[in-house]
């Protein structure tokens, strides 16, 4: 019998997660001083966050279904380790190429907050479990905030290297901690019974042809976190630039002020309930549409960013939470597989966004990247719009 998990167990694994997730998120607001430092091009310095996004789908696809192989407590406590070597490295190296490295082997090992819902479902109460869930996701979505509200912080009156050193004192705590705190975890039931490791990854090939709906799904998330991506690192390189000549810190109470997405999260998934998920999300694309068009405004002055930042923060997670819905109404044989490869396809577009959004920004500046999320987001409203129609046609038949 596994021991039960408190609301205090709970809380844990939450902020545990926000400090496992803000690792892949400290680079937005201090990307312009890390290219300066490392003496690297605006668009070469993009590899760093576009590796890091690669790695972490890659980690996804490969470790996770580890979960379902070997004891959580053991994969964890070896991740969080892997992570916490490669934060300090990337704090001290002088080299960029190493950087890069060591960015690419954190984003690796980012799993921990895609294992820990499916370890705290089995030690709660079934009745409680819709609870659980919804705190351990507002852990992620603090990591991505406040990661950056920090690292800007930080970064401008302490310079960039401590934002590492500080997310390296924070893992470390996280290593010891989170194993003492899964330590009532229990041999692996029915492990006879299991598909193998590699059997498992075969099978996500015949499925992802079966249920197109969900592959469909992951691609328009792909690009929606990858306009959220590519969003950010033109932020980061737009207002740190000569010509509007402003610090991190700005960057980051900007990221601070899209945070308004917690609040909303919740009414995003009744929103979806209740219209459905394909038609919510055919009306959260095109109200992204709107308001990134809104960006060009934000050419010379950092104020006309709040309007779309406000927009975006609010109809975005409706994208995410709508194609989560289909995965998850998927058969309960298949969904576990079905969200790993939802997941890996979001940090793959998380990836492309990276590289071409400091790509876009390097070659036409501000415009660039306002013409690249615009093109992005026009291809997730036509995507959504193509997916809504072919199941209304269905259940017309």
């Amino acid at each position: 019998m596994t021991d039960r998990l408190d609301n205090l167990g709970i809380f844990l694994l939450a902020v545990a997660s926000a400090f496992v997730t803000a690792n892949a998120y400290y680079i937005h607001p201090i990307i312009g001083r890390v290219a300066e430092s490392f003496e690297v091009s605006k668009g070469l310095v993009g590899v760093v966050p576009a590796l890091n996004q690669f790695a972490l789908a890659l980690g996804v696809l490969l470790l996770l279904p580890l979960g379902d192989r070997m004891s959580n407590r053991r994969l964890v406590a070896v991740c969080l380790s892997a992570q916490t070597l490669a934060l300090l490295c990337m704090a001290v190296v002088e080299t960029f190429s190493v950087f890069v490295v060591a960015s690419t082997v954190l984003g690796f090992f980012t799993i921990t907050p895609y294992l820990l819902p499916a370890y705290a479902s089995k030690r709660v109460e079934p009745a409680n479990l819709g609870f659980v869930t919804a705190v351990l996701t507002a852990g992620v979505i603090a990591g991505v905030q406040l990661s950056r509200l920090g690292s800007g912080v930080i970064a401008e009156y302490l310079g960039w290297r401590v934002v590492y050193f500080v997310a390296t004192a924070l893992m470390t705590c996280s290593a010891v901690a989170l194993p003492l705190l899964m330590k009532g975890e229990g041999p692996r039931d029915n492990q006879e019974t299991l598909p193998s490791y590699g059997a498992l990854l075969r099978s996500l090939a015949r499925l992802s042809s079966k249920y197109r709906s969900v592959v469909i799904s992951g691609v328009i998330q792909g690009l929606n976190f990858g306009i959220f991506i590519a969003t950010w690192m033109g932020i980061g390189l737009h207002l740190t630039s000569e010509r509007m000549n402003l610090g991190t810190d700005i960057v980051g109470y900007l990221a601070a002020f899209s945070g308004i997405a917690i609040l909303f999260t919740p009414f995003a998934g009744r929103y979806a309930d209740r219209l459905g998920p394909e038609k919510a999300r055919v009306f959260a694309a095109w109200g992204q549409l709107l308001g990134i068009s809104t960006f060009m405004l934000a050419g010379s002055t950092w104020w006309y960013l709040l309007l779309p930042i406000w927009l975006i923060a609010l109809v975005s997670p409706v994208i995410d939470i709508s194609g989560r819905i289909i995965g998850l109404r998927q058969p309960a044989e298949v969904r576990t597989r079905m969200m790993s490869l939802y997941i890996t396809l979001m940090f793959v577009g998380g990836s492309i966004g990276s590289w071409s959004g400091t790509l876009a920004y390097d070659s036409a500046g501000w415009s660039g990247t306002v013409i690249l999320i615009c093109c992005m987001s026009a291809v997730v409203c036509l995507l959504s719009v193509q997916q809504y129609q072919s199941i209304t046609s269905r259940m017309s038949h």
